[in-house]
């Protein structure tokens, strides 16, 4: 293990009337890539400033190597007094090179020039991404790099952060950044901070030895654990045994799901009764939307069933917003229709969580200032309900104001999913929520008996909740795809990759086509057969959609469905290529002839 270039020893902090954490000791390695993970409130982002240097410890001392620069991409940064983005980059004795700056601006694809006052929460997150990124760290400390950027800007950061040379500590919610990057965890629980040299991936493993091994210690001395901390072992590890047994339910969920859906584009429903599981309660038929000359949803057709969870991916300006508008009746297309079933009752929850008063108390907020509160027609105490939502009953009377932002959306979460409803909108519900309450609303939003739509940059969380995904690439196309993220980029990643190599080959200078009399052996074999290959390919993915079209198929042999699944999908990915191919080559042979 290479000597650390940061350390802290017998690190101490007094928050309130206690001490928010005592006794910790960490090390920083000069090319450690460490996961800080622990419950909101715990103290992480304090950890991280107190890392930095920006917060004074009440104990221990601070060891850093002479020379080491140390950065903080803040989770809010202040962007108040800056004119432009610009200014708040380049501002202070620690700003960065300006070419750096905009380098980087450039590749995340924000516009410097942009006014602070009028920027939106993406504008300003990627601002101070620039900031951090670009004044060269040695150690970068990264709180909730993720919130509030898209999947493009996502799997930017995640590109540059495996290239890095320095070592960074990060806080996320996005289990999917966490497991490609991190190799070492630390695990602030408890006012304790425990490190294991394994990355994320590998947490929810380490985490269930150790609460075994607490019980176990528990047991062999003839004592019990704290009320509050026995409720939170027994809530966590069951409710990720529960969550398996979720997944399964939602593999089950999006085959069925998977036969209703015909072949690729057409999104055609198979309904073979009307019975409540199948039941339509949106119809969109040949629906589009155009913006200023721009259009933004082509000729789109689906039918959003009851319990569908569906899940609306892309990045900014793809088009998400004004699809899940349109799908909820907010915004009338320009051409085709959306029907929706007259007895859709929706509850919205936004990104901004415009439903929170910073002057209210918990308990107005919950149960309008008494004790109960009306969960879905049964009457609950607000103490037991809180703890439903991992909260201590004791922030009964704490002002909204003073709970962090993951706290805040958690009780958000708790007052709306009290209410009836059939109908669910979450934008960008994962924003600031840990990764225990994450496990929550995947449960909640499992056991809801109503329909779902979400949009969402949390890939993973997408795999986990939703049975369909709406895939928008800005060219106006929805991709109709049975399953979560995982399964839309699978499907996408082909034809992107066709499309390049087509753009690659047909913008060559070396062999221009102008240049040739005729096509290659290789060009004019290929331009022969291919028709036939295509063909082929057709009637394979006809065939095994027919079989996948039985509806007792997967309870039958699973195994099967998920081989022709496969096939099916190997099966389109391969003519997307060769039609992409032909096409190059008919190019060809018209500029020759």
């Amino acid at each position: 293990m290479a000597a650390p270039i940061l350390a802290y020893e017998n690190l101490g902090l007094v928050q309130g009337a206690g001490w928010l954490f005592r006794h910790l000791d960490i090390h920083v390695g000069p090319r450690d890539r460490l996961a800080l993970i622990g419950r909101n409130g715990a103290g992480k982002t304090t950890l991280l400033k107190l890392i930095a240097g920006t917060v004074d410890s009440d104990e221990g001392s601070r060891m850093i190597v002479p020379g080491t620069r140390v950065v903080l991409l803040e989770q809010d940064p202040d962007l108040s007094g800056f004119a432009t983005l610009a200014d708040y980059v380049l501002a202070g004795s620690d700003a960065p090179q300006h070419f750096e700056a905009d380098a980087i601006a450039d590749q995340l694809g924000i516009d410097l020039s942009r006014e602070a006052a009028t920027a939106s929460g993406g504008e300003r997150r990627r601002a101070a991404i620039v900031r951090a990124l670009a004044q060269d760290p040695d150690v970068l400390l990264l709180d909730e790099p993720t919130n509030h950027l898209d999947i493009g800007a996502i799997e930017w950061l995640e590109e540059w952060l495996n290239r890095y040379r320095g070592a960074f500590v990060v806080i996320s919610h996005d289990r999917t950044f966490l497991t490609r990057l991190t190799k070492q965890t630390l695990w602030l629980d408890r006012g304790n901070l425990r490190r294991a040299e394994v990355g994320f991936g590998g947490f929810d493993a380490w985490t269930e030895q150790v609460y075994a091994e607490e019980q176990r210690a528990a047991e062999k001395l003839d004592a019990r654990l704290k009320l509050e901390e026995h409720w939170l072992l027994r809530g966590v590890t069951g409710r990720r045994r529960r969550n398996q047994g979720r997944l399964t339910k939602l593999k089950e969920m999006r085959a069925a799901r998977a036969a209703m859906i015909g072949p690729q584009g057409a999104a055609a429903l198979a309904m073979g009764h009307d019975d409540n599981k199948t039941k339509v309660v949106i119809d969109a038929e040949h629906v589009t939307k155009e913006y200023g000359g721009r259009t933004i949803i082509r000729d789109f057709t689906f039918r959003v069933t009851r319990g569908d969870r569906i899940g609306i991916v892309g990045r900014n300006g793809a088009g998400k917003t004004t699809l899940l508008r349109l799908l909820t009746g907010e915004l009338a297309p320009d051409t085709g229709t959306v029907k929706l079933a007259k007895t859709l009752d929706g509850i919205i929850i936004d990104q901004q969580r415009k439903l929170m008063s910073p002057e209210k108390t918990v308990r107005e907020v919950l149960a309008d200032g008494g004790d109960w509160i009306d969960v879905l027609g049964t009457k609950k105490h607000i103490h037991g309900y809180l703890k439903e939502f991992l909260f201590d009953p004791s922030l009964t009377e704490a002002k909204i104001a003073s709970l962090s932002g993951g706290e805040r959306s958690r009780l958000l979460l708790a007052r709306e999913f009290a209410r009836h409803s059939n109908l669910l909108v979450l934008d960008e519900p994962t924003n600031d929520l840990d990764l225990e309450t994450l496990d929550l609303l995947q449960e909640v939003i499992g056991d809801y008996d109503g329909t779902v739509l979400i949009v969402s940059h949390d890939r993973d969380f997408l795999d986990r909740t939703v049975t369909v995904t709406l895939g928008l690439d800005g060219s106006g196309k929805v991709d109709i795809v049975a399953g979560g993220y995982e399964d839309w980029e699978r499907q996408r990643a082909p034809r992107a990759e066709a499309k390049k190599a087509a753009a690659k080959g047909a913008s060559s200078p070396s062999t221009p086509a102008q240049a040739k009399t005729k096509l290659s052996y290789k060009d004019q074999r290929d331009y022969d057969q291919l028709p036939k290959r295509i063909e082929a390919l057709d009637a394979a993915i006809a065939r095994d959609e027919a079989l996948l079209a039985d509806p007792t198929l997967y309870a039958r042999d699973p195994a099967a469905f998920d081989r022709l699944m496969k096939a099916i999908a190997a099966a389109r990915d391969e003519k997307d290529a060769a039609e992409l191919r032909w096409l190059e080559l008919a190019e060809m042979a018209e500029a020759l002839a």
